[in-house]
């Protein structure tokens, strides 16, 4: 049966659908205009402090609820603490808890922990809730009811770590600390041992069919058994009536070790009881440190609130979703996050915000004017007033489309391209800059003034797209600049964001209106000594 089902997954196919869009203001996505939807993170294992491979989670699926639902739509978001098993056991033992004071502890970190990240879920599940309790009760009557579970011994190489029995190819032999040969787990190296028990089986193989026509027809990116699969049913409340407004309107985010139990086991016990299995899974991989595994063992386990409070909260977010691939496994050390925060938020976009606003540039500090006649709509026009050249028009055609590639990337759940091309278009900003010079321009001369405004004026709308991007990633930075251009809280939605439209003959709203009165560093360098706990191995 597990060969079966490896080889299911073997043909499991990861197909992204992408649309393509017109130009014009980003509004609601078509295939969720008006409808609920329902995010769930995959419930977390309370028997250790959450990790930043945690907390990426989290903010990945709340960073694309946020961009890809339409605010006026019904949705849910749900997170929360699996609460059940032995290696709570063994670790409340080792800690000198009872399992019950372990969990309430544990539980309250991620709480904490997503709180001070700027995660706000609709839905936090305790899987030793009394209302957990009754929704998994009643999930396993129906499914007892239908005949869908019988009693039967079961034997094979268990994992205690990963609670569950792996396959004779999925398990090899080496040698502990002490030098005596063990069986482990060939993918997570935590040892394994043959057991045989009784327990009650469910009958997949008679949803073979089934399954295999809901992965061939919705083949989506897509742990842990069914107590824990059910808290998604019960934070929409199941067994209570209401669950099917929001059923099957659902996305789960999950990590690629659990896949099997999404994929396979989940939309098969769903089926057995009758139900559609979920619209989307999306799967990310592991966060390494250095190239290794974060491990207790190995002392190298990122606390992710360290993180927040020395790269501040936004800095760390940002780091998080430009770094997190969903393909393959993302390397941590604190160089790498002091390096890009100090390339792509302090020296970018934070160089770019204060060359555009600074006093001697702009003495006014108002949005200048757009002169139509130096940058006309039409490329290749030549006249003694035209300014613009070749590359200010690919710089324009970039941010134009940036906010659809931005939707796209996220409906996708492709993150880290979406801020990747937000960086991408930063670059070029600042090369449009330095090419034409401002500071080398005299507001005083006739010749120069208007091509200086709209140099100016260029600029700032590229920073008011990218400003109005970053909100779900960087909201604190993200307003900082938005307020220091000038732009009202209204003016801030995606679905208004039209970009330079005086380059495409509508008036700006924005012209001649005062920058905002803050002043000072977007977002500070850090400092290269404050690379505290990892250093990256050099060779």
């Amino acid at each position: 049966k597990e060969k079966k089902l490896s080889r299911w997954l073997s043909r499991l196919s990861i197909c992204l659908r992408s649309r393509h869009y017109s130009s014009g203001p980003l509004g609601a996505r078509d295939d969720i205009r008006g409808a609920r939807a329902f995010f769930t993170t995959p419930i977390f294992y309370v028997n250790a402090a959450p990790h930043i491979g945690h907390l990426y989670s989290a903010l990945a699926l709340c960073r694309h609820r946020r961009l890809r639902v339409p605010s006026a739509a019904a949705t849910r978001f749900s997170t929360g603490t699996d609460e059940h098993g032995l290696k709570i056991q063994q670790a409340a033992a080792a800690a000198g808890l009872a399992p019950t004071e372990l969990c309430d502890r544990v539980s309250a970190q991620f709480r904490q922990l997503f709180r001070e990240a700027g995660i706000s879920s609709t839905d936090f599940i305790r899987t030793t809730e009394t209302r957990h309790r009754i929704a998994v009760q009643h999930f396993w009557g129906l499914l007892k009811a239908r005949g869908l579970l019988y009693k039967g011994l079961y034997e094979g190489w268990y994992c205690a770590s990963e609670e569950c029995f792996l396959p004779e190819a999925k398990v090899t032999r080496q040698s502990d600390s002490s030098g005596d040969s063990c069986h482990v787990s060939l993918e997570s190296g935590h040892p394994v041992s043959w057991t045989k028990e009784e327990n009650y089986i469910f009958r997949l193989s008679q949803f073979r069919e089934p399954l295999q026509r809901w992965l061939r027809g919705d083949p989506q990116t897509i742990y842990v058994w069914l107590d824990a699969l059910v808290n998604y049913l019960t934070v929409i409340g199941y067994p209570n009536a209401e669950f099917k407004s929001w059923w099957p309107t659902t996305s789960h985010i999950i990590g690629k070790d659990i896949l099997k139990f999404h994929a396979i086991y989940w939309p098969a016990l769903l089926l057995g009881a009758g139900m559609s299995p979920p619209h989307r899974i999306y799967v990310h991989s592991h966060w390494t440190v250095c190239g290794q595994k974060m491990s207790k063992s190995l002392g190298n386990v990122v606390d992710p609130r360290t993180c927040l409070d020395r790269y501040t909260v936004d800095g760390f977010r940002y780091f998080l979703l430009r770094q997190g691939v969903p393909n393959w496994d993302c390397d941590y050390y604190d160089e790498k996050v002091v390096k890009l925060l100090d390339s792509e938020l302090a020296d970018a976009l934070g160089g770019l915000l204060n060359r555009c606003t600074a006093k001697r540039i702009n003495p006014s500090g108002t949005y200048p004017v757009f002169c139509t006649t130096c940058f006309p709509s039409e490329p290749g026009l030549v006249g003694p007033s035209v300014r613009a050249q070749a590359e200010d028009y690919a710089l324009v055609n970039a941010v134009a489309t940036l906010p659809r590639q931005v939707a796209d990337h996220y409906d996708n759940f492709q993150i880290y391209k979406a801020l990747e091309a937000v960086s991408s278009c930063v670059r070029q900003t600042n090369g449009f800059v330095q090419r034409h010079a401002p500071w080398r321009l005299n507001w005083e001369s006739p010749v120069d003034a208007p091509w200086l405004g709209t140099v100016l004026h260029v600029a700032l709308e590229c920073l008011r797209v990218f400003g109005t991007l970053l909100q779900p990633v960087t909201p604190s930075l993200a307003d900082k600049l938005l307020s220091r251009l000038g732009v009202s809280a209204t003016e801030r939605g995606l679905g208004e964001l039209c970009f330079l439209p005086r380059f495409y003959g509508h008036p700006c709203p924005f012209e001649g209106r005062r920058l905002g009165p803050e002043t000072g560093l977007l977002f500070p360098r850090l400092d290269q000594s404050r690379a505290w706990l990892v250093k990256a191995h050099r060779t």
